[in-house]
């Protein structure tokens, strides 16, 4: 505890914990550990903590630049989508009686059993929001680009670029805009504060009390919504000097080369805020200052039971040796 008091004191402790808000609960990963905590509508608190096993442990290669980029947004993806789904339970929808499950859930069970078929449904729904994502944020502005060209067939190379790459900011910042406005998600937004505060009280070497918590910013330097803003950025910038280099006109053509460029893109971005996560200058604050506003759609103020739910997924992965979280 002493070393990290000097670390904070001089202003230089920040942890690799992160987490994410989930239906009711948020998730909370730490170096060793995984937890999730999820606020029951009976009150209580349901809590799930397991042991964390690093990939790059097992196959040393993973770890290394540009490639541990790709591999921990997937690991991130999929454990987010079983976190989630996990919340889900506890909330179900409201349905007419207990429907039978259908001939192919009862055969997938039968051939694969529970717990291969949930990893499975697991593993789609990962690929359906990846997918999603790609096709919202990617290819759309792309699609949406190439009808520029077919309506002013002299549009030059840079002004297609600019198009798409403004089509690509609008609507991902439309997207966070309307899902702000739906009342479950802001609900869910508000545990996203609550998991943003209590990482700064932890920061900042405060006991981790509700009031403590309460105090603190909701909107964190290294938020998961700031590195998604930096995959587009970086998608405009590279794509930009790619095909100013490369004339691709075909629209089909141009989404294929998108699609070949992501894993660089998530790459670079990994890198990129790694970096700029771990210093603190003039720069690094310009360059957070785009993805701190963005928070304002995606980041709300929770209240005392959602904090509550924060501080107990954080102090379920506090790693055993101090210190061992640094960023």
């Amino acid at each position: 505890m002493l070393r990290q008091l000097l670390l904070l004191a001089a202003g230089s402790f920040k942890t690799m914990i992160g987490g994410q808000a989930l239906i009711e609960g948020i998730l909370m990963m730490g170096p060793d550990k995984k937890s999730v905590v999820v606020r029951k509508p009976d009150g209580e608190l349901e809590i799930k903590t397991e042991p964390r096993k690093a990939l790059k442990d097992r196959y040393p290669f993973v770890g290394l630049p540009l490639i541990r980029g790709v591999v921990n947004f997937g690991s991130s993806m999929y454990n987010g989508v079983t976190a989630l789904m996990y919340s889900a339970e506890f909330y179900p929808e409201e349905e007419q009686g207990e429907e039978e499950p259908s001939k192919l859930e009862q055969w997938l069970d039968k051939k694969l059993g529970s717990d291969k078929l949930t990893s499975l449904v697991i593993t789609l729904a990962v690929m359906v929001g990846m997918a999603f994502s790609v096709g919202l944020f990617i290819l759309l502005p792309t699609a949406l680009g190439g009808l520029v060209v077919h309506f002013f067939p002299g549009c030059p190379v840079w002004g297609r670029n600019l198009v798409e790459g403004f089509l690509k900011v609008v609507i991902f910042l439309l997207y966070l805009i309307l899902c702000s406005k739906m009342k479950d998600i802001r609900r869910t937004f508000q545990y996203h504060g609550a998991e943003h505060k209590t990482i700064f009280c932890y920061e900042a070497g405060l006991p981790l009390t509700v009031e403590n918590v309460r105090k603190q910013p909701k909107h964190h330097p290294r938020c998961g919504t700031s590195f998604l803003f930096v995959v587009i950025v970086v998608s405009i910038l590279l794509s930009s000097v790619v095909f100013s280099i490369v004339r691709v006109e075909n629209t089909f053509l141009r989404m294929g080369a998108h699609l070949l460029m992501l894993p660089l893109i998530v790459s670079i971005t990994y890198e990129f805020n790694r970096f700029v996560g771990g210093h603190d200058n003039s720069f690094c604050r310009l360059v957070r200052t785009p993805g701190m506003a963005i928070q304002r759609w995606t980041t709300f103020e929770p209240d005392d039971s959602m904090i509550e739910v924060g501080i107990k997924a954080l102090t379920e992965v506090l790693p055993e040796q101090e210190g061992a979280d640094k960023w």
